[in-house]
């Protein structure tokens, strides 16, 4: 039997032309709730399929990104081909594409013509900078954005200026399209009406950068680069241990302090000293306090100094490396099928009413354009 999770979207077709991240990230969230999702690729594929093939054989963000859809190429810029995308179009429920700026109205599909045809159709386009203002022509990719938005500036350390380690610009402009979509699937239900939605990798991610920018032009404060310490609370950061790994820590109150010199630094009195006496002076004198700090965890392996921490119930992370990723003992895993074999995958975040999910196979390049292509073959064939 289905899981819930994927019976949610029976029913809703969903047509993509998507490459990349963002706008794949927000269909395969809809495939994984049961929608079906005809991916649209051009003759050569989607170049995220390129991106690696360290998966035996498969690229990591296309294992990732595309569980549960179909696969078609299309050259859309063929007469047979752009009708036959059309048909699947008037079927749809919702329509997402991706492509360059202008792109999609140059191949008559543009989302004011679709929903004038198409009343009940929700069109989604996702872009790099939005549909108006100076910038939207430019191309835009993740790390483009993540300089661009500001992200960078407040990411590293006093040494420089720091890529986020995933591609957080896509995903936050995938996440945010996939929120809006079912936003607008439930308002059809009352109103019977599609509706058009354009999401942008800047846009998307300028939301996130909301506390930056409040502090800087409410505040004139500036973000420190940071590193692995927060820039405004203290100490909140990472220790070197005696054995060369590293934990950190996090204290949000003058309680967790006070317990925190006690019980895991082992000298109460720290917590008094006019140094440290409020967070604002902790800030101010974190080297002296990191140093303090620091020479108590230097003493001790990592489990010790974790095991104290824990007895007090002191908020703690380990520094993990991608090993103590891959063997973590809090993971959740799916398996997935793609064209080289199965592969197990760290699990989505959210967990429905105890359901363990379940998810549709990766497609092959072009799987399923011989099937797809008869399925919604437009009435002159002769046009294929």
């Amino acid at each position: 039997m289905p899981s819930i999770t994927e019976r949610d979207l029976a029913g809703i077709l969903v047509v993509s032309v998507e490459q990349a991240v963002a706008a794949p990230y927000l269909t395969s969230r809809l495939a994984d709730a049961g929608a079906r999702v005809i991916k649209v690729e051009r003759p050569e594929g989607d170049f995220a399929r390129s991106y690696d093939s360290l998966v035996h054989g498969e690229s990591a963000y296309f294992v990732w990104l595309n569980r549960g859809k179909e696969s078609i190429c299309l050259d859309l810029k063929t007469a047979g081909d752009a009708a036959l995308l059309a048909a699947m179009i008037a079927s749809a429920d919702v329509f997402v594409q991706n492509l360059a700026p202008g792109a999609i109205e140059r191949l008559g599909f543009g989302a004011d013509a679709l929903r004038a045809a198409h009343p009940r159709l929700i069109t989604c386009s996702i872009s790099g900078y939005g549909d108006d203002g100076p910038y939207r022509d430019l191309k835009a990719y993740d790390l483009l954005v993540q300089a661009e938005s500001g992200l960078s500036s407040i990411t590293g350390n006093e040494s420089g200026l720091a890529r986020v380690g995933v591609s957080v610009c896509d995903i936050a402009a995938g996440m945010t399209a996939f929120q809006a979509v079912l936003q607008a699937l439930f308002a059809r239900e009352r109103s019977g009406k599609g509706r058009h939605i354009a999401v942008s990798l800047y846009h998307a991610l300028a939301d996130w950068m909301n506390v930056p920018y409040l502090q800087f032009v409410y505040g004139g404060k500036v973000p420190d680069r940071a590193g692995l310490n927060h820039p405004t609370i203290a100490p909140y950061g990472a220790y070197a241990c005696g054995d060369g790994k590293a934990v950190l820590i996090a204290i949000q109150n003058e309680r967790e302090w006070a317990t925190f010199c006690a019980e895991v630094l082992g000298d109460g009195a720290i917590a008094t000293d006019p140094r440290f006496a409020g967070n604002t002076q902790r800030v101010a004198n974190r080297q002296a306090l990191d140093a303090i700090i620091r020479s108590v965890f230097g003493a001790m392996p990592r489990q010790d100094v974790v095991e104290r921490l824990g007895r007090s119930r002191i908020a703690y992370g380990r520094v993990s490396t991608m090993d103590d990723v891959a063997r973590h003992p809090q993971n959740r895993y799916v398996e997935v099928e793609t064209p080289s074999g199965p592969v197990r995958c760290l699990a989505p975040g959210a967990i429905v009413d105890n359901d363990a999910p379940a998810f549709g196979p990766v497609p092959a390049l072009g799987e399923h354009s011989a099937r797809l292509r008869e399925e919604f073959a437009p009435q002159d064939r002769a046009r294929l």
